[in-house]
């Protein structure tokens, strides 16, 4: 499996995926908002857009769909609850339904809602798995909930699917935001000597070649990831003195939620 990610330069930052097949080249574009670029790789690379996958109903990951459909003829598919804010959608995903790209290419759809109530992640069935995360997962972050979303949901996506996922598996998620998110991480755990040079390292870092994770490192630099560290819990209680002695992970996550969306 080929992945390329493609660094959009817009105001949000978004990153675009080509996943390919390296043996037939067929590919699927993975949020493909900046369809040029997507097109453009495609037709140097020698490979053709055979799939679309929109993440979620997003207008920053759906709005180049229009554009790579007409220019390929792809096939458009999304979470099956996203069919009537998608249009033109021709498969709905619904949770462990496989895409197949080419002869070598197998992903597994995840239905993975919190940052709107129709996301699917997308897990790459590979000797080195990848999560292909859209707004849910980002580098050191999680996703807001403030379109359509619920934190709650958030949660139990992080505790029950991705916190279960291989070590190995590498994080490709649908934005750059990876130095403010550690300088949160940093701001909710001072001393977390990981985070701190991670953030030191990535100064000055080209967009076009961003570092890509791995969810063992996520687990290292990712608060929403570090709900029993004491550290962020005392730090935690600093700003909501009503906390219980012994916070439970959800209580923990709601909490770092709620800061970080005035952060």
């Amino acid at each position: 499996m080929i992945v390329e990610q493609i660094w959009t330069g817009n105001a949000y930052r978004n990153f675009n995926y080509l996943i390919v097949c390296p043996e037939t080249g067929d590919a699927m574009a993975v949020d493909p908002l900046d369809h040029e670029k997507c097109l453009g790789t495609a037709k140097r690379k020698g490979w053709q857009i055979t799939h679309v996958i929109n993440t979620h109903e997003h207008f920053d990951h759906t709005g180049g769909n229009e554009a790579v459909v007409a220019a390929t003829g792809a096939q458009l598919l999304a979470h099956a609850n996203a069919k009537n804010a998608i249009p033109g959608m021709d498969r709905g995903l619904n949770a462990g339904d496989l895409i197949k790209i080419g002869k070598t290419v197998e992903l597994e759809a995840l239905d993975t809602p919190g940052h709107t109530m129709s996301h699917v992640c997308l897990r790459s069935h590979t000797d080195t798995p990848a999560l292909f995360s859209g707004d849910t997962l980002f580098n050191a972050g999680a996703g807001n909930c403030h379109n359509g979303g619920h934190p709650a949901e958030l949660y139990d996506t992080f505790a029950t699917q991705l916190a279960n996922l291989p070590d190995s598996t590498m994080i490709y998620p649908g934005h750059d935001y990876m130095t403010n998110n550690l300088e949160f991480t940093l701001d909710r755990e001072p001393d977390n000597d990981r985070a701190k040079k991670l953030l030191d390292e990535l100064t000055g870092q080209d967009p076009n070649d961003a570092l890509v994770s791995t969810l063992a490192m996520e687990k290292e630099i990712n608060t929403f990831f570090r709900l029993s560290n004491p550290g962020v819990i005392a730090r935690l209680r600093e700003a909501f003195s009503d906390l219980p002695d012994e916070p439970d992970p959800k209580t923990v996550f709601l909490k770092l939620r709620e800061l970080r969306n005035s952060w």
